[in-house]
């Protein structure tokens, strides 16, 4: 029989109820991500609830709402509402399993991993584990390590980890501040037109229904939206067509892009492209689900998305790094040798 301690995080000695707990974030916990900071200080929480208290509002910073992905500060105020937690008792609390992943680059201060497809890269809404939580849990050793970026579940490609605190503030101010350099390969459906380089469309975020008398709010996603839009996020993005094929004899046209971003939006690329007419191949939630049957019927089994290169200013010598992970072999075997040779051009260009 599991042992569990129920508690409530706001409680106080000889109150009938809990109450509002108020945080000041500390210096060292400046540039981190709002829903990771509380994952430290709700202990037990689970984190489809931290989520929620964040959509919801209950989480403030400086009495205003925020996001899960907002940046602190040193001195903000966070309001954080008293909360019902169930503690597992340490003997029967599973680690997440321990894992490496491909490496494309590692020292002192950071290191780069290719990302698999299918695996997220941190635990959270429904999912126990992720990258960063397995990493851990492979380098016990390991005093530091924390996500710099994110990618999507269903993405894989290049993806930072910061073994240094200094390094995690230097390379997410790079991120917030649009130095950095990100392009990723994308196949779309149908001949891209080579005139079409420059989208930029606001992007705003908006929740599905919940399952009916669940009382839960359904599936993130994001659309375009007008730019006098009271939750209008500019995003801007820059395509260039590598290749243009058919993955079969008969079928639709494609476009295989590569895709970079100015802005680092939630799902920028997949709804600018949408938008646009060319869904992203295998694209399940603004795809079309009669063309990803078909698509795999012919061997694509994933969303073709894949973080390409990255260039970003090293954190401690200033000096320019250029990383890049190649196409994953169940992407690039679809590709035609066409595509291949222009692959193959671009990447010494």
């Amino acid at each position: 029989m599991t042992a569990l301690v129920t508690n409530i995080i706001g409680a106080k000695p000889g109150r009938a109820a809990p109450e509002v707990r108020h945080v000041t974030v500390d210096p060292e916990s400046a540039g981190q991500r709002l829903d990771n900071f509380l994952f430290r200080h709700l202990k037990g929480v689970p984190k489809t609830h931290v989520y929620r208290i964040i959509r919801s509002g209950e989480v403030r910073i400086n009495k205003g709402r925020a996001q899960a992905e907002t940046r602190l500060e040193a001195g903000d105020v966070l309001r954080l509402p008293p909360v019902r937690l169930s503690i597992r008792s340490e003997a029967t609390e599973a680690p997440p399993p321990p894992r490496e992943f491909p490496l494309v680059y590692e020292d002192e201060a950071m290191l780069a991993i290719d990302k698999p497809a299918g695996v997220a890269v941190h635990g959270g809404s429904g999912v126990s584990f992720g990258v960063i939580e397995q990493l851990r849990s492979a380098r016990p050793a390991a005093r530091f390590l924390e996500l710099v970026h994110r990618l999507d579940r269903d993405t894989s490609g290049v993806l930072l980890v910061a073994k240094k605190r200094s390094a995690l503030k230097a390379l997410q101010d790079q991120f917030r501040e649009r130095e950095t350099g990100k392009t990723y390969l994308a196949l779309v459906e149908g001949d891209w037109p080579a005139n079409r380089k420059v989208l930029d469309a606001p992007l705003a975020r908006y929740l599905l229904p919940g399952a009916p008398g669940s009382g839960e709010d359904g599936e993130r996603r994001v659309r375009v939206v007008a730019k006098d839009h009271p939750d209008a996020m500019r995003a801007v993005t820059l395509v260039r067509v590598l290749a243009r094929f058919r993955l079969s004899p008969g079928s639709q046209p494609a476009s295989l892009l590569a895709v970079t971003i100015k802005t680092g939006r939630t799902h920028q690329i997949r709804v600018h492209l949408a938008s646009a007419g060319h869904a992203i191949a295998g694209d399940d939630k603004y795809g079309d689900f009669e063309r990803n049957r078909a698509l795999h019927k012919l061997g694509l089994k994933r969303m073709f998305l894949h973080a390409w290169r990255l260039q970003f200013n090293h954190p401690s010598s200033g000096e320019r790094v250029s990383l890049q992970a190649d196409l994953p072999e169940e992407l690039s075997t679809l590709l035609p040798a066409a595509a291949h040779e222009a692959l193959a051009a671009s990447s010494v260009t």
